[in-house]
């Protein structure tokens, strides 16, 4: 069941909970509930196995590395391995051809020699074109092979995070990690692995290939090139960390920026932000090109520094060449084939230029993914949790304090015990702690000290798909997913028949809604439900919440953006529909807390009231205070 997609009840059929039951006071046993919750429970649907496994909360997988995603799949990679093989090899057979059809086929007259070199340099490049074709496909497979599982992972462990990871984290940043990062990860497995090896084992065979030509050119020419060389690489890969990792953080905040303004737009353009918007947005992406502007100026130095070196090497080799030639110590084709093994010895040069660019690029985007790996949810999962048989609704807070930030509590040393089948409406002035008291229920936050306990269970010691199957949430700010009318109400039972979609439908009154859609229950839903009234959004919740029935329900100012005809005709759905369920109803209206068993009033980082509607009118405290206030403002008689 989904955490967002269970039912709630607490609104007591029978006279049990309206206004006129104000002689049941809180203190009065609950027997007389048992037979309804016995009726209750035998009509629940299947919730699942019990005995299912759950997996554990937590990333399994591994660090993060190419290594680790290369090795899962060692028959792409030994394909694409044995492909750049072969490719390399072909790659560097053409000076050798040119070399043999210059001595034996030009200067020695022979046309079959200079025959057979052309025939062997045209297949040569054949067979080099078909090796190559069979190293993209081999390595792109891989490549997509191995960012598929790493993208289902890092959903997996978003899936997995507490809710505090999305409070601190912005939502353009974690979608980074999963588009931008990723792709970047990609690029490099397919095409700069590869590329990375060709010139890697391009170098090494020219190298050997120099050596057999001649030894002491092949030194002179090695001892020109390589110490600048590593000079110049140790000098980029210092700049180029730092460089790129810099890089992903900017891109980072540009995709979180226009994430927010996105998801903001109403706003913005209510409050005609959009020339500030624009401004604050110039200063991201201006973060973004300076990013950009210190790697391109690393690479404009290393890049044409590195082909100097190359050049004025080759201009070395062919003014000591050409006096060996003039000596008879090398022929004209010998020369000629060093030259050109000269030219490919430098050309995996300019090409590791580029692929050091992606490589960097890669490797702060698997610095980025590792850390988001890295970081394990607050409300973990114990690895001797057990299953949560089906409960009947005992919940206890025992000494309970909570706090967001560090020396901050919310909440201190709260106790509460809601008996089986009572609805408790919390309310309280903004921020005392109401929706604390439904999200540590729901177990979305572990408290900080003390326990909560569900029919004698702690919380912390049951698994939490079968603590959440049994808790259902409507939560404050309805979400609807992009779909059709019936997939956002049968979201936690998709497999829910028609017939029962459409009792959801009736119960909470949106009937008129279905039949004036195009296309009834089919009919699709804009993103976030934007196609239909916020009052409509928050009913088609409760609708989803119907129809999956928990035994516990939680309901956080669900009610808040109805108007008074659609909460008079879900109050009533109520009363009819969750009889018999335990429910924890956190209430601005006081229409709604009204209705319920009892009444707590949170503030001071506790429970300083507790009783029916009755009696705390009665006492005169908070509660009649802020009953007395709204009355008066909403124009009611006491």
């Amino acid at each position: 069941m989904s955490l967002y997609g269970g039912g709630f009840g607490g609104f007591r059929a029978g006279g049990h909970s309206v206004v006129g039951a104000a002689g049941k006071g809180h203190a009065q046993p609950f027997a007389e509930l048992a037979d309804g919750i016995a009726r209750l429970e035998a009509l629940e649907p299947d919730h699942g196995d019990p005995e299912a496994p759950f997996e554990p909360v937590a990333d399994t997988g591994g660090r993060v590395s190419l290594r680790r995603l290369l090795a899962g799949r060692p028959g792409l990679l030994a394909a694409a391995t044995a492909a750049i093989l072969v490719e390399t090899l072909l790659l560097q057979a053409g000076p050798y051809l040119v070399q043999v059809g210059i001595d034996h086929g030009i200067a020695g007259r022979d046309l079959s020699v200079l025959v057979w070199t052309t025939a062997g340099f045209v297949a040569a490049v054949l067979l080099t074109g078909l090796a190559t074709a069979v190293r993209m496909r081999k390595s792109g497979m891989l490549a997509a092979s191995a960012t598929r599982d790493l993208r289902i992972r890092i959903f997996a462990h978003l899936q997995r995070q507490s809710l505090d990871y999305y409070t601190r984290e912005k939502a353009g940043v974690t979608m980074t990690r999963m588009t931008s990062d990723v792709e970047a990860l990609q690029n490099l497995l397919q095409d700069g692995f590869a590329q990375f090896l060709i010139q890697g084992l391009t170098m090494v065979v020219v190298t050997g290939v120099l050596f057999h030509y001649d030894a002491d050119l092949a030194i002179i020419t090695l001892v020109l090139v390589v110490p600048p060389l590593a000079l110049a690489s140790l000098w980029f890969r210092y700049a180029a960390d730092r460089g790129y990792s810099r890089q992903r953080d900017t891109i980072a905040a540009m995709f979180a920026d226009l994430s927010e303004s996105l998801n903001g737009v109403r706003v913005v353009t209510a409050h005609n932000r959009q020339e500030r918007n624009v401004v604050a947005h110039r200063s991201v992406v201006g973060a973004y090109r300076d990013a950009n502007d210190w790697t391109g100026r690393i690479n404009a130095i290393y890049g044409p520094g590195t082909s100097v070196i190359g050049l004025i090497a080759m201009a070395v080799v062919l003014l000591i060449g050409g006096r060996m030639v003039l000596r008879g110590e090398l022929t004209i084709g010998e020369l000629t084939a060093f030259v050109l093994y000269v030219n490919a010895f430098f050309q995996p040069v300019q090409q590791l230029v580029q692929l050091y660019t992606q490589y960097q690029q890669g490797k702060a985007a698997i610095a980025k993914i590792r850390g988001l790996l890295s970081t394990g949810p607050t409300v973990r999962e114990s690895p001797a949790a057990v299953v949560l048989p089906p409960v009947s609704g005992l919940i206890e807070f025992d000494d309970v304090t909570f706090e967001y930030l560090p020396s901050r509590p919310v909440l201190s040393g709260l106790s509460l015990r809601i008996e089986p089948g009572e609805t408790v409406a919390c309310v309280g002035p903004t921020g005392a702690g109401k929706s604390t008291l439904a999200k540590l229920v729901t177990r979305f936050y572990d408290p900080s000290s003390g326990g909560i306990r569900i029919d004698g269970y702690d919380l912390r010691e049951v698994t939490l798909a079968s603590l959440r199957r049994q808790i259902g949430v409507v939560p404050q700010e309805p979400f609807l997913f992009a779909g059709s009318l019936r997939d956002n109400i049968a979201f936690a039972r998709p497999e829910a028949t028609d017939e029962e979609v459409w009792a959801a439908v009736d119960a909470v009154g949106l009937r008129e809604l279905v039949e004036r859609s195009p296309e009834g229950l089919s009919t699709p839903l804009h993103e976030r439900g934007q196609s239909v009234s916020s009052g409509e959004r928050q009913l088609l919740a409760l609708a989803r919440a119907f129809l999956a029935e928990p035994r516990v329900v939680v309901l956080d100012e669900a009610t808040s953006n109805l108007d008074l005809r659609s909460e008079l005709r879900v109050e009533a759905a109520l009363d009819v529909l969750l009889a018999g369920r335990t429910a924890i109803l956190v209430a601005h209206r006081l229409s709604t807390a009204m209705r319920a068993d009892r009444i707590i009033v949170v503030d001071d980082l506790g429970i300083v009231e507790s009783g029916s509607h009755a009696e705390l009118i009665r006492s005169g405290g908070r509660y009649a205070a802020m009953f007395e206030q709204w009355t008066a403002s909403s124009g009611r008689q006491c």
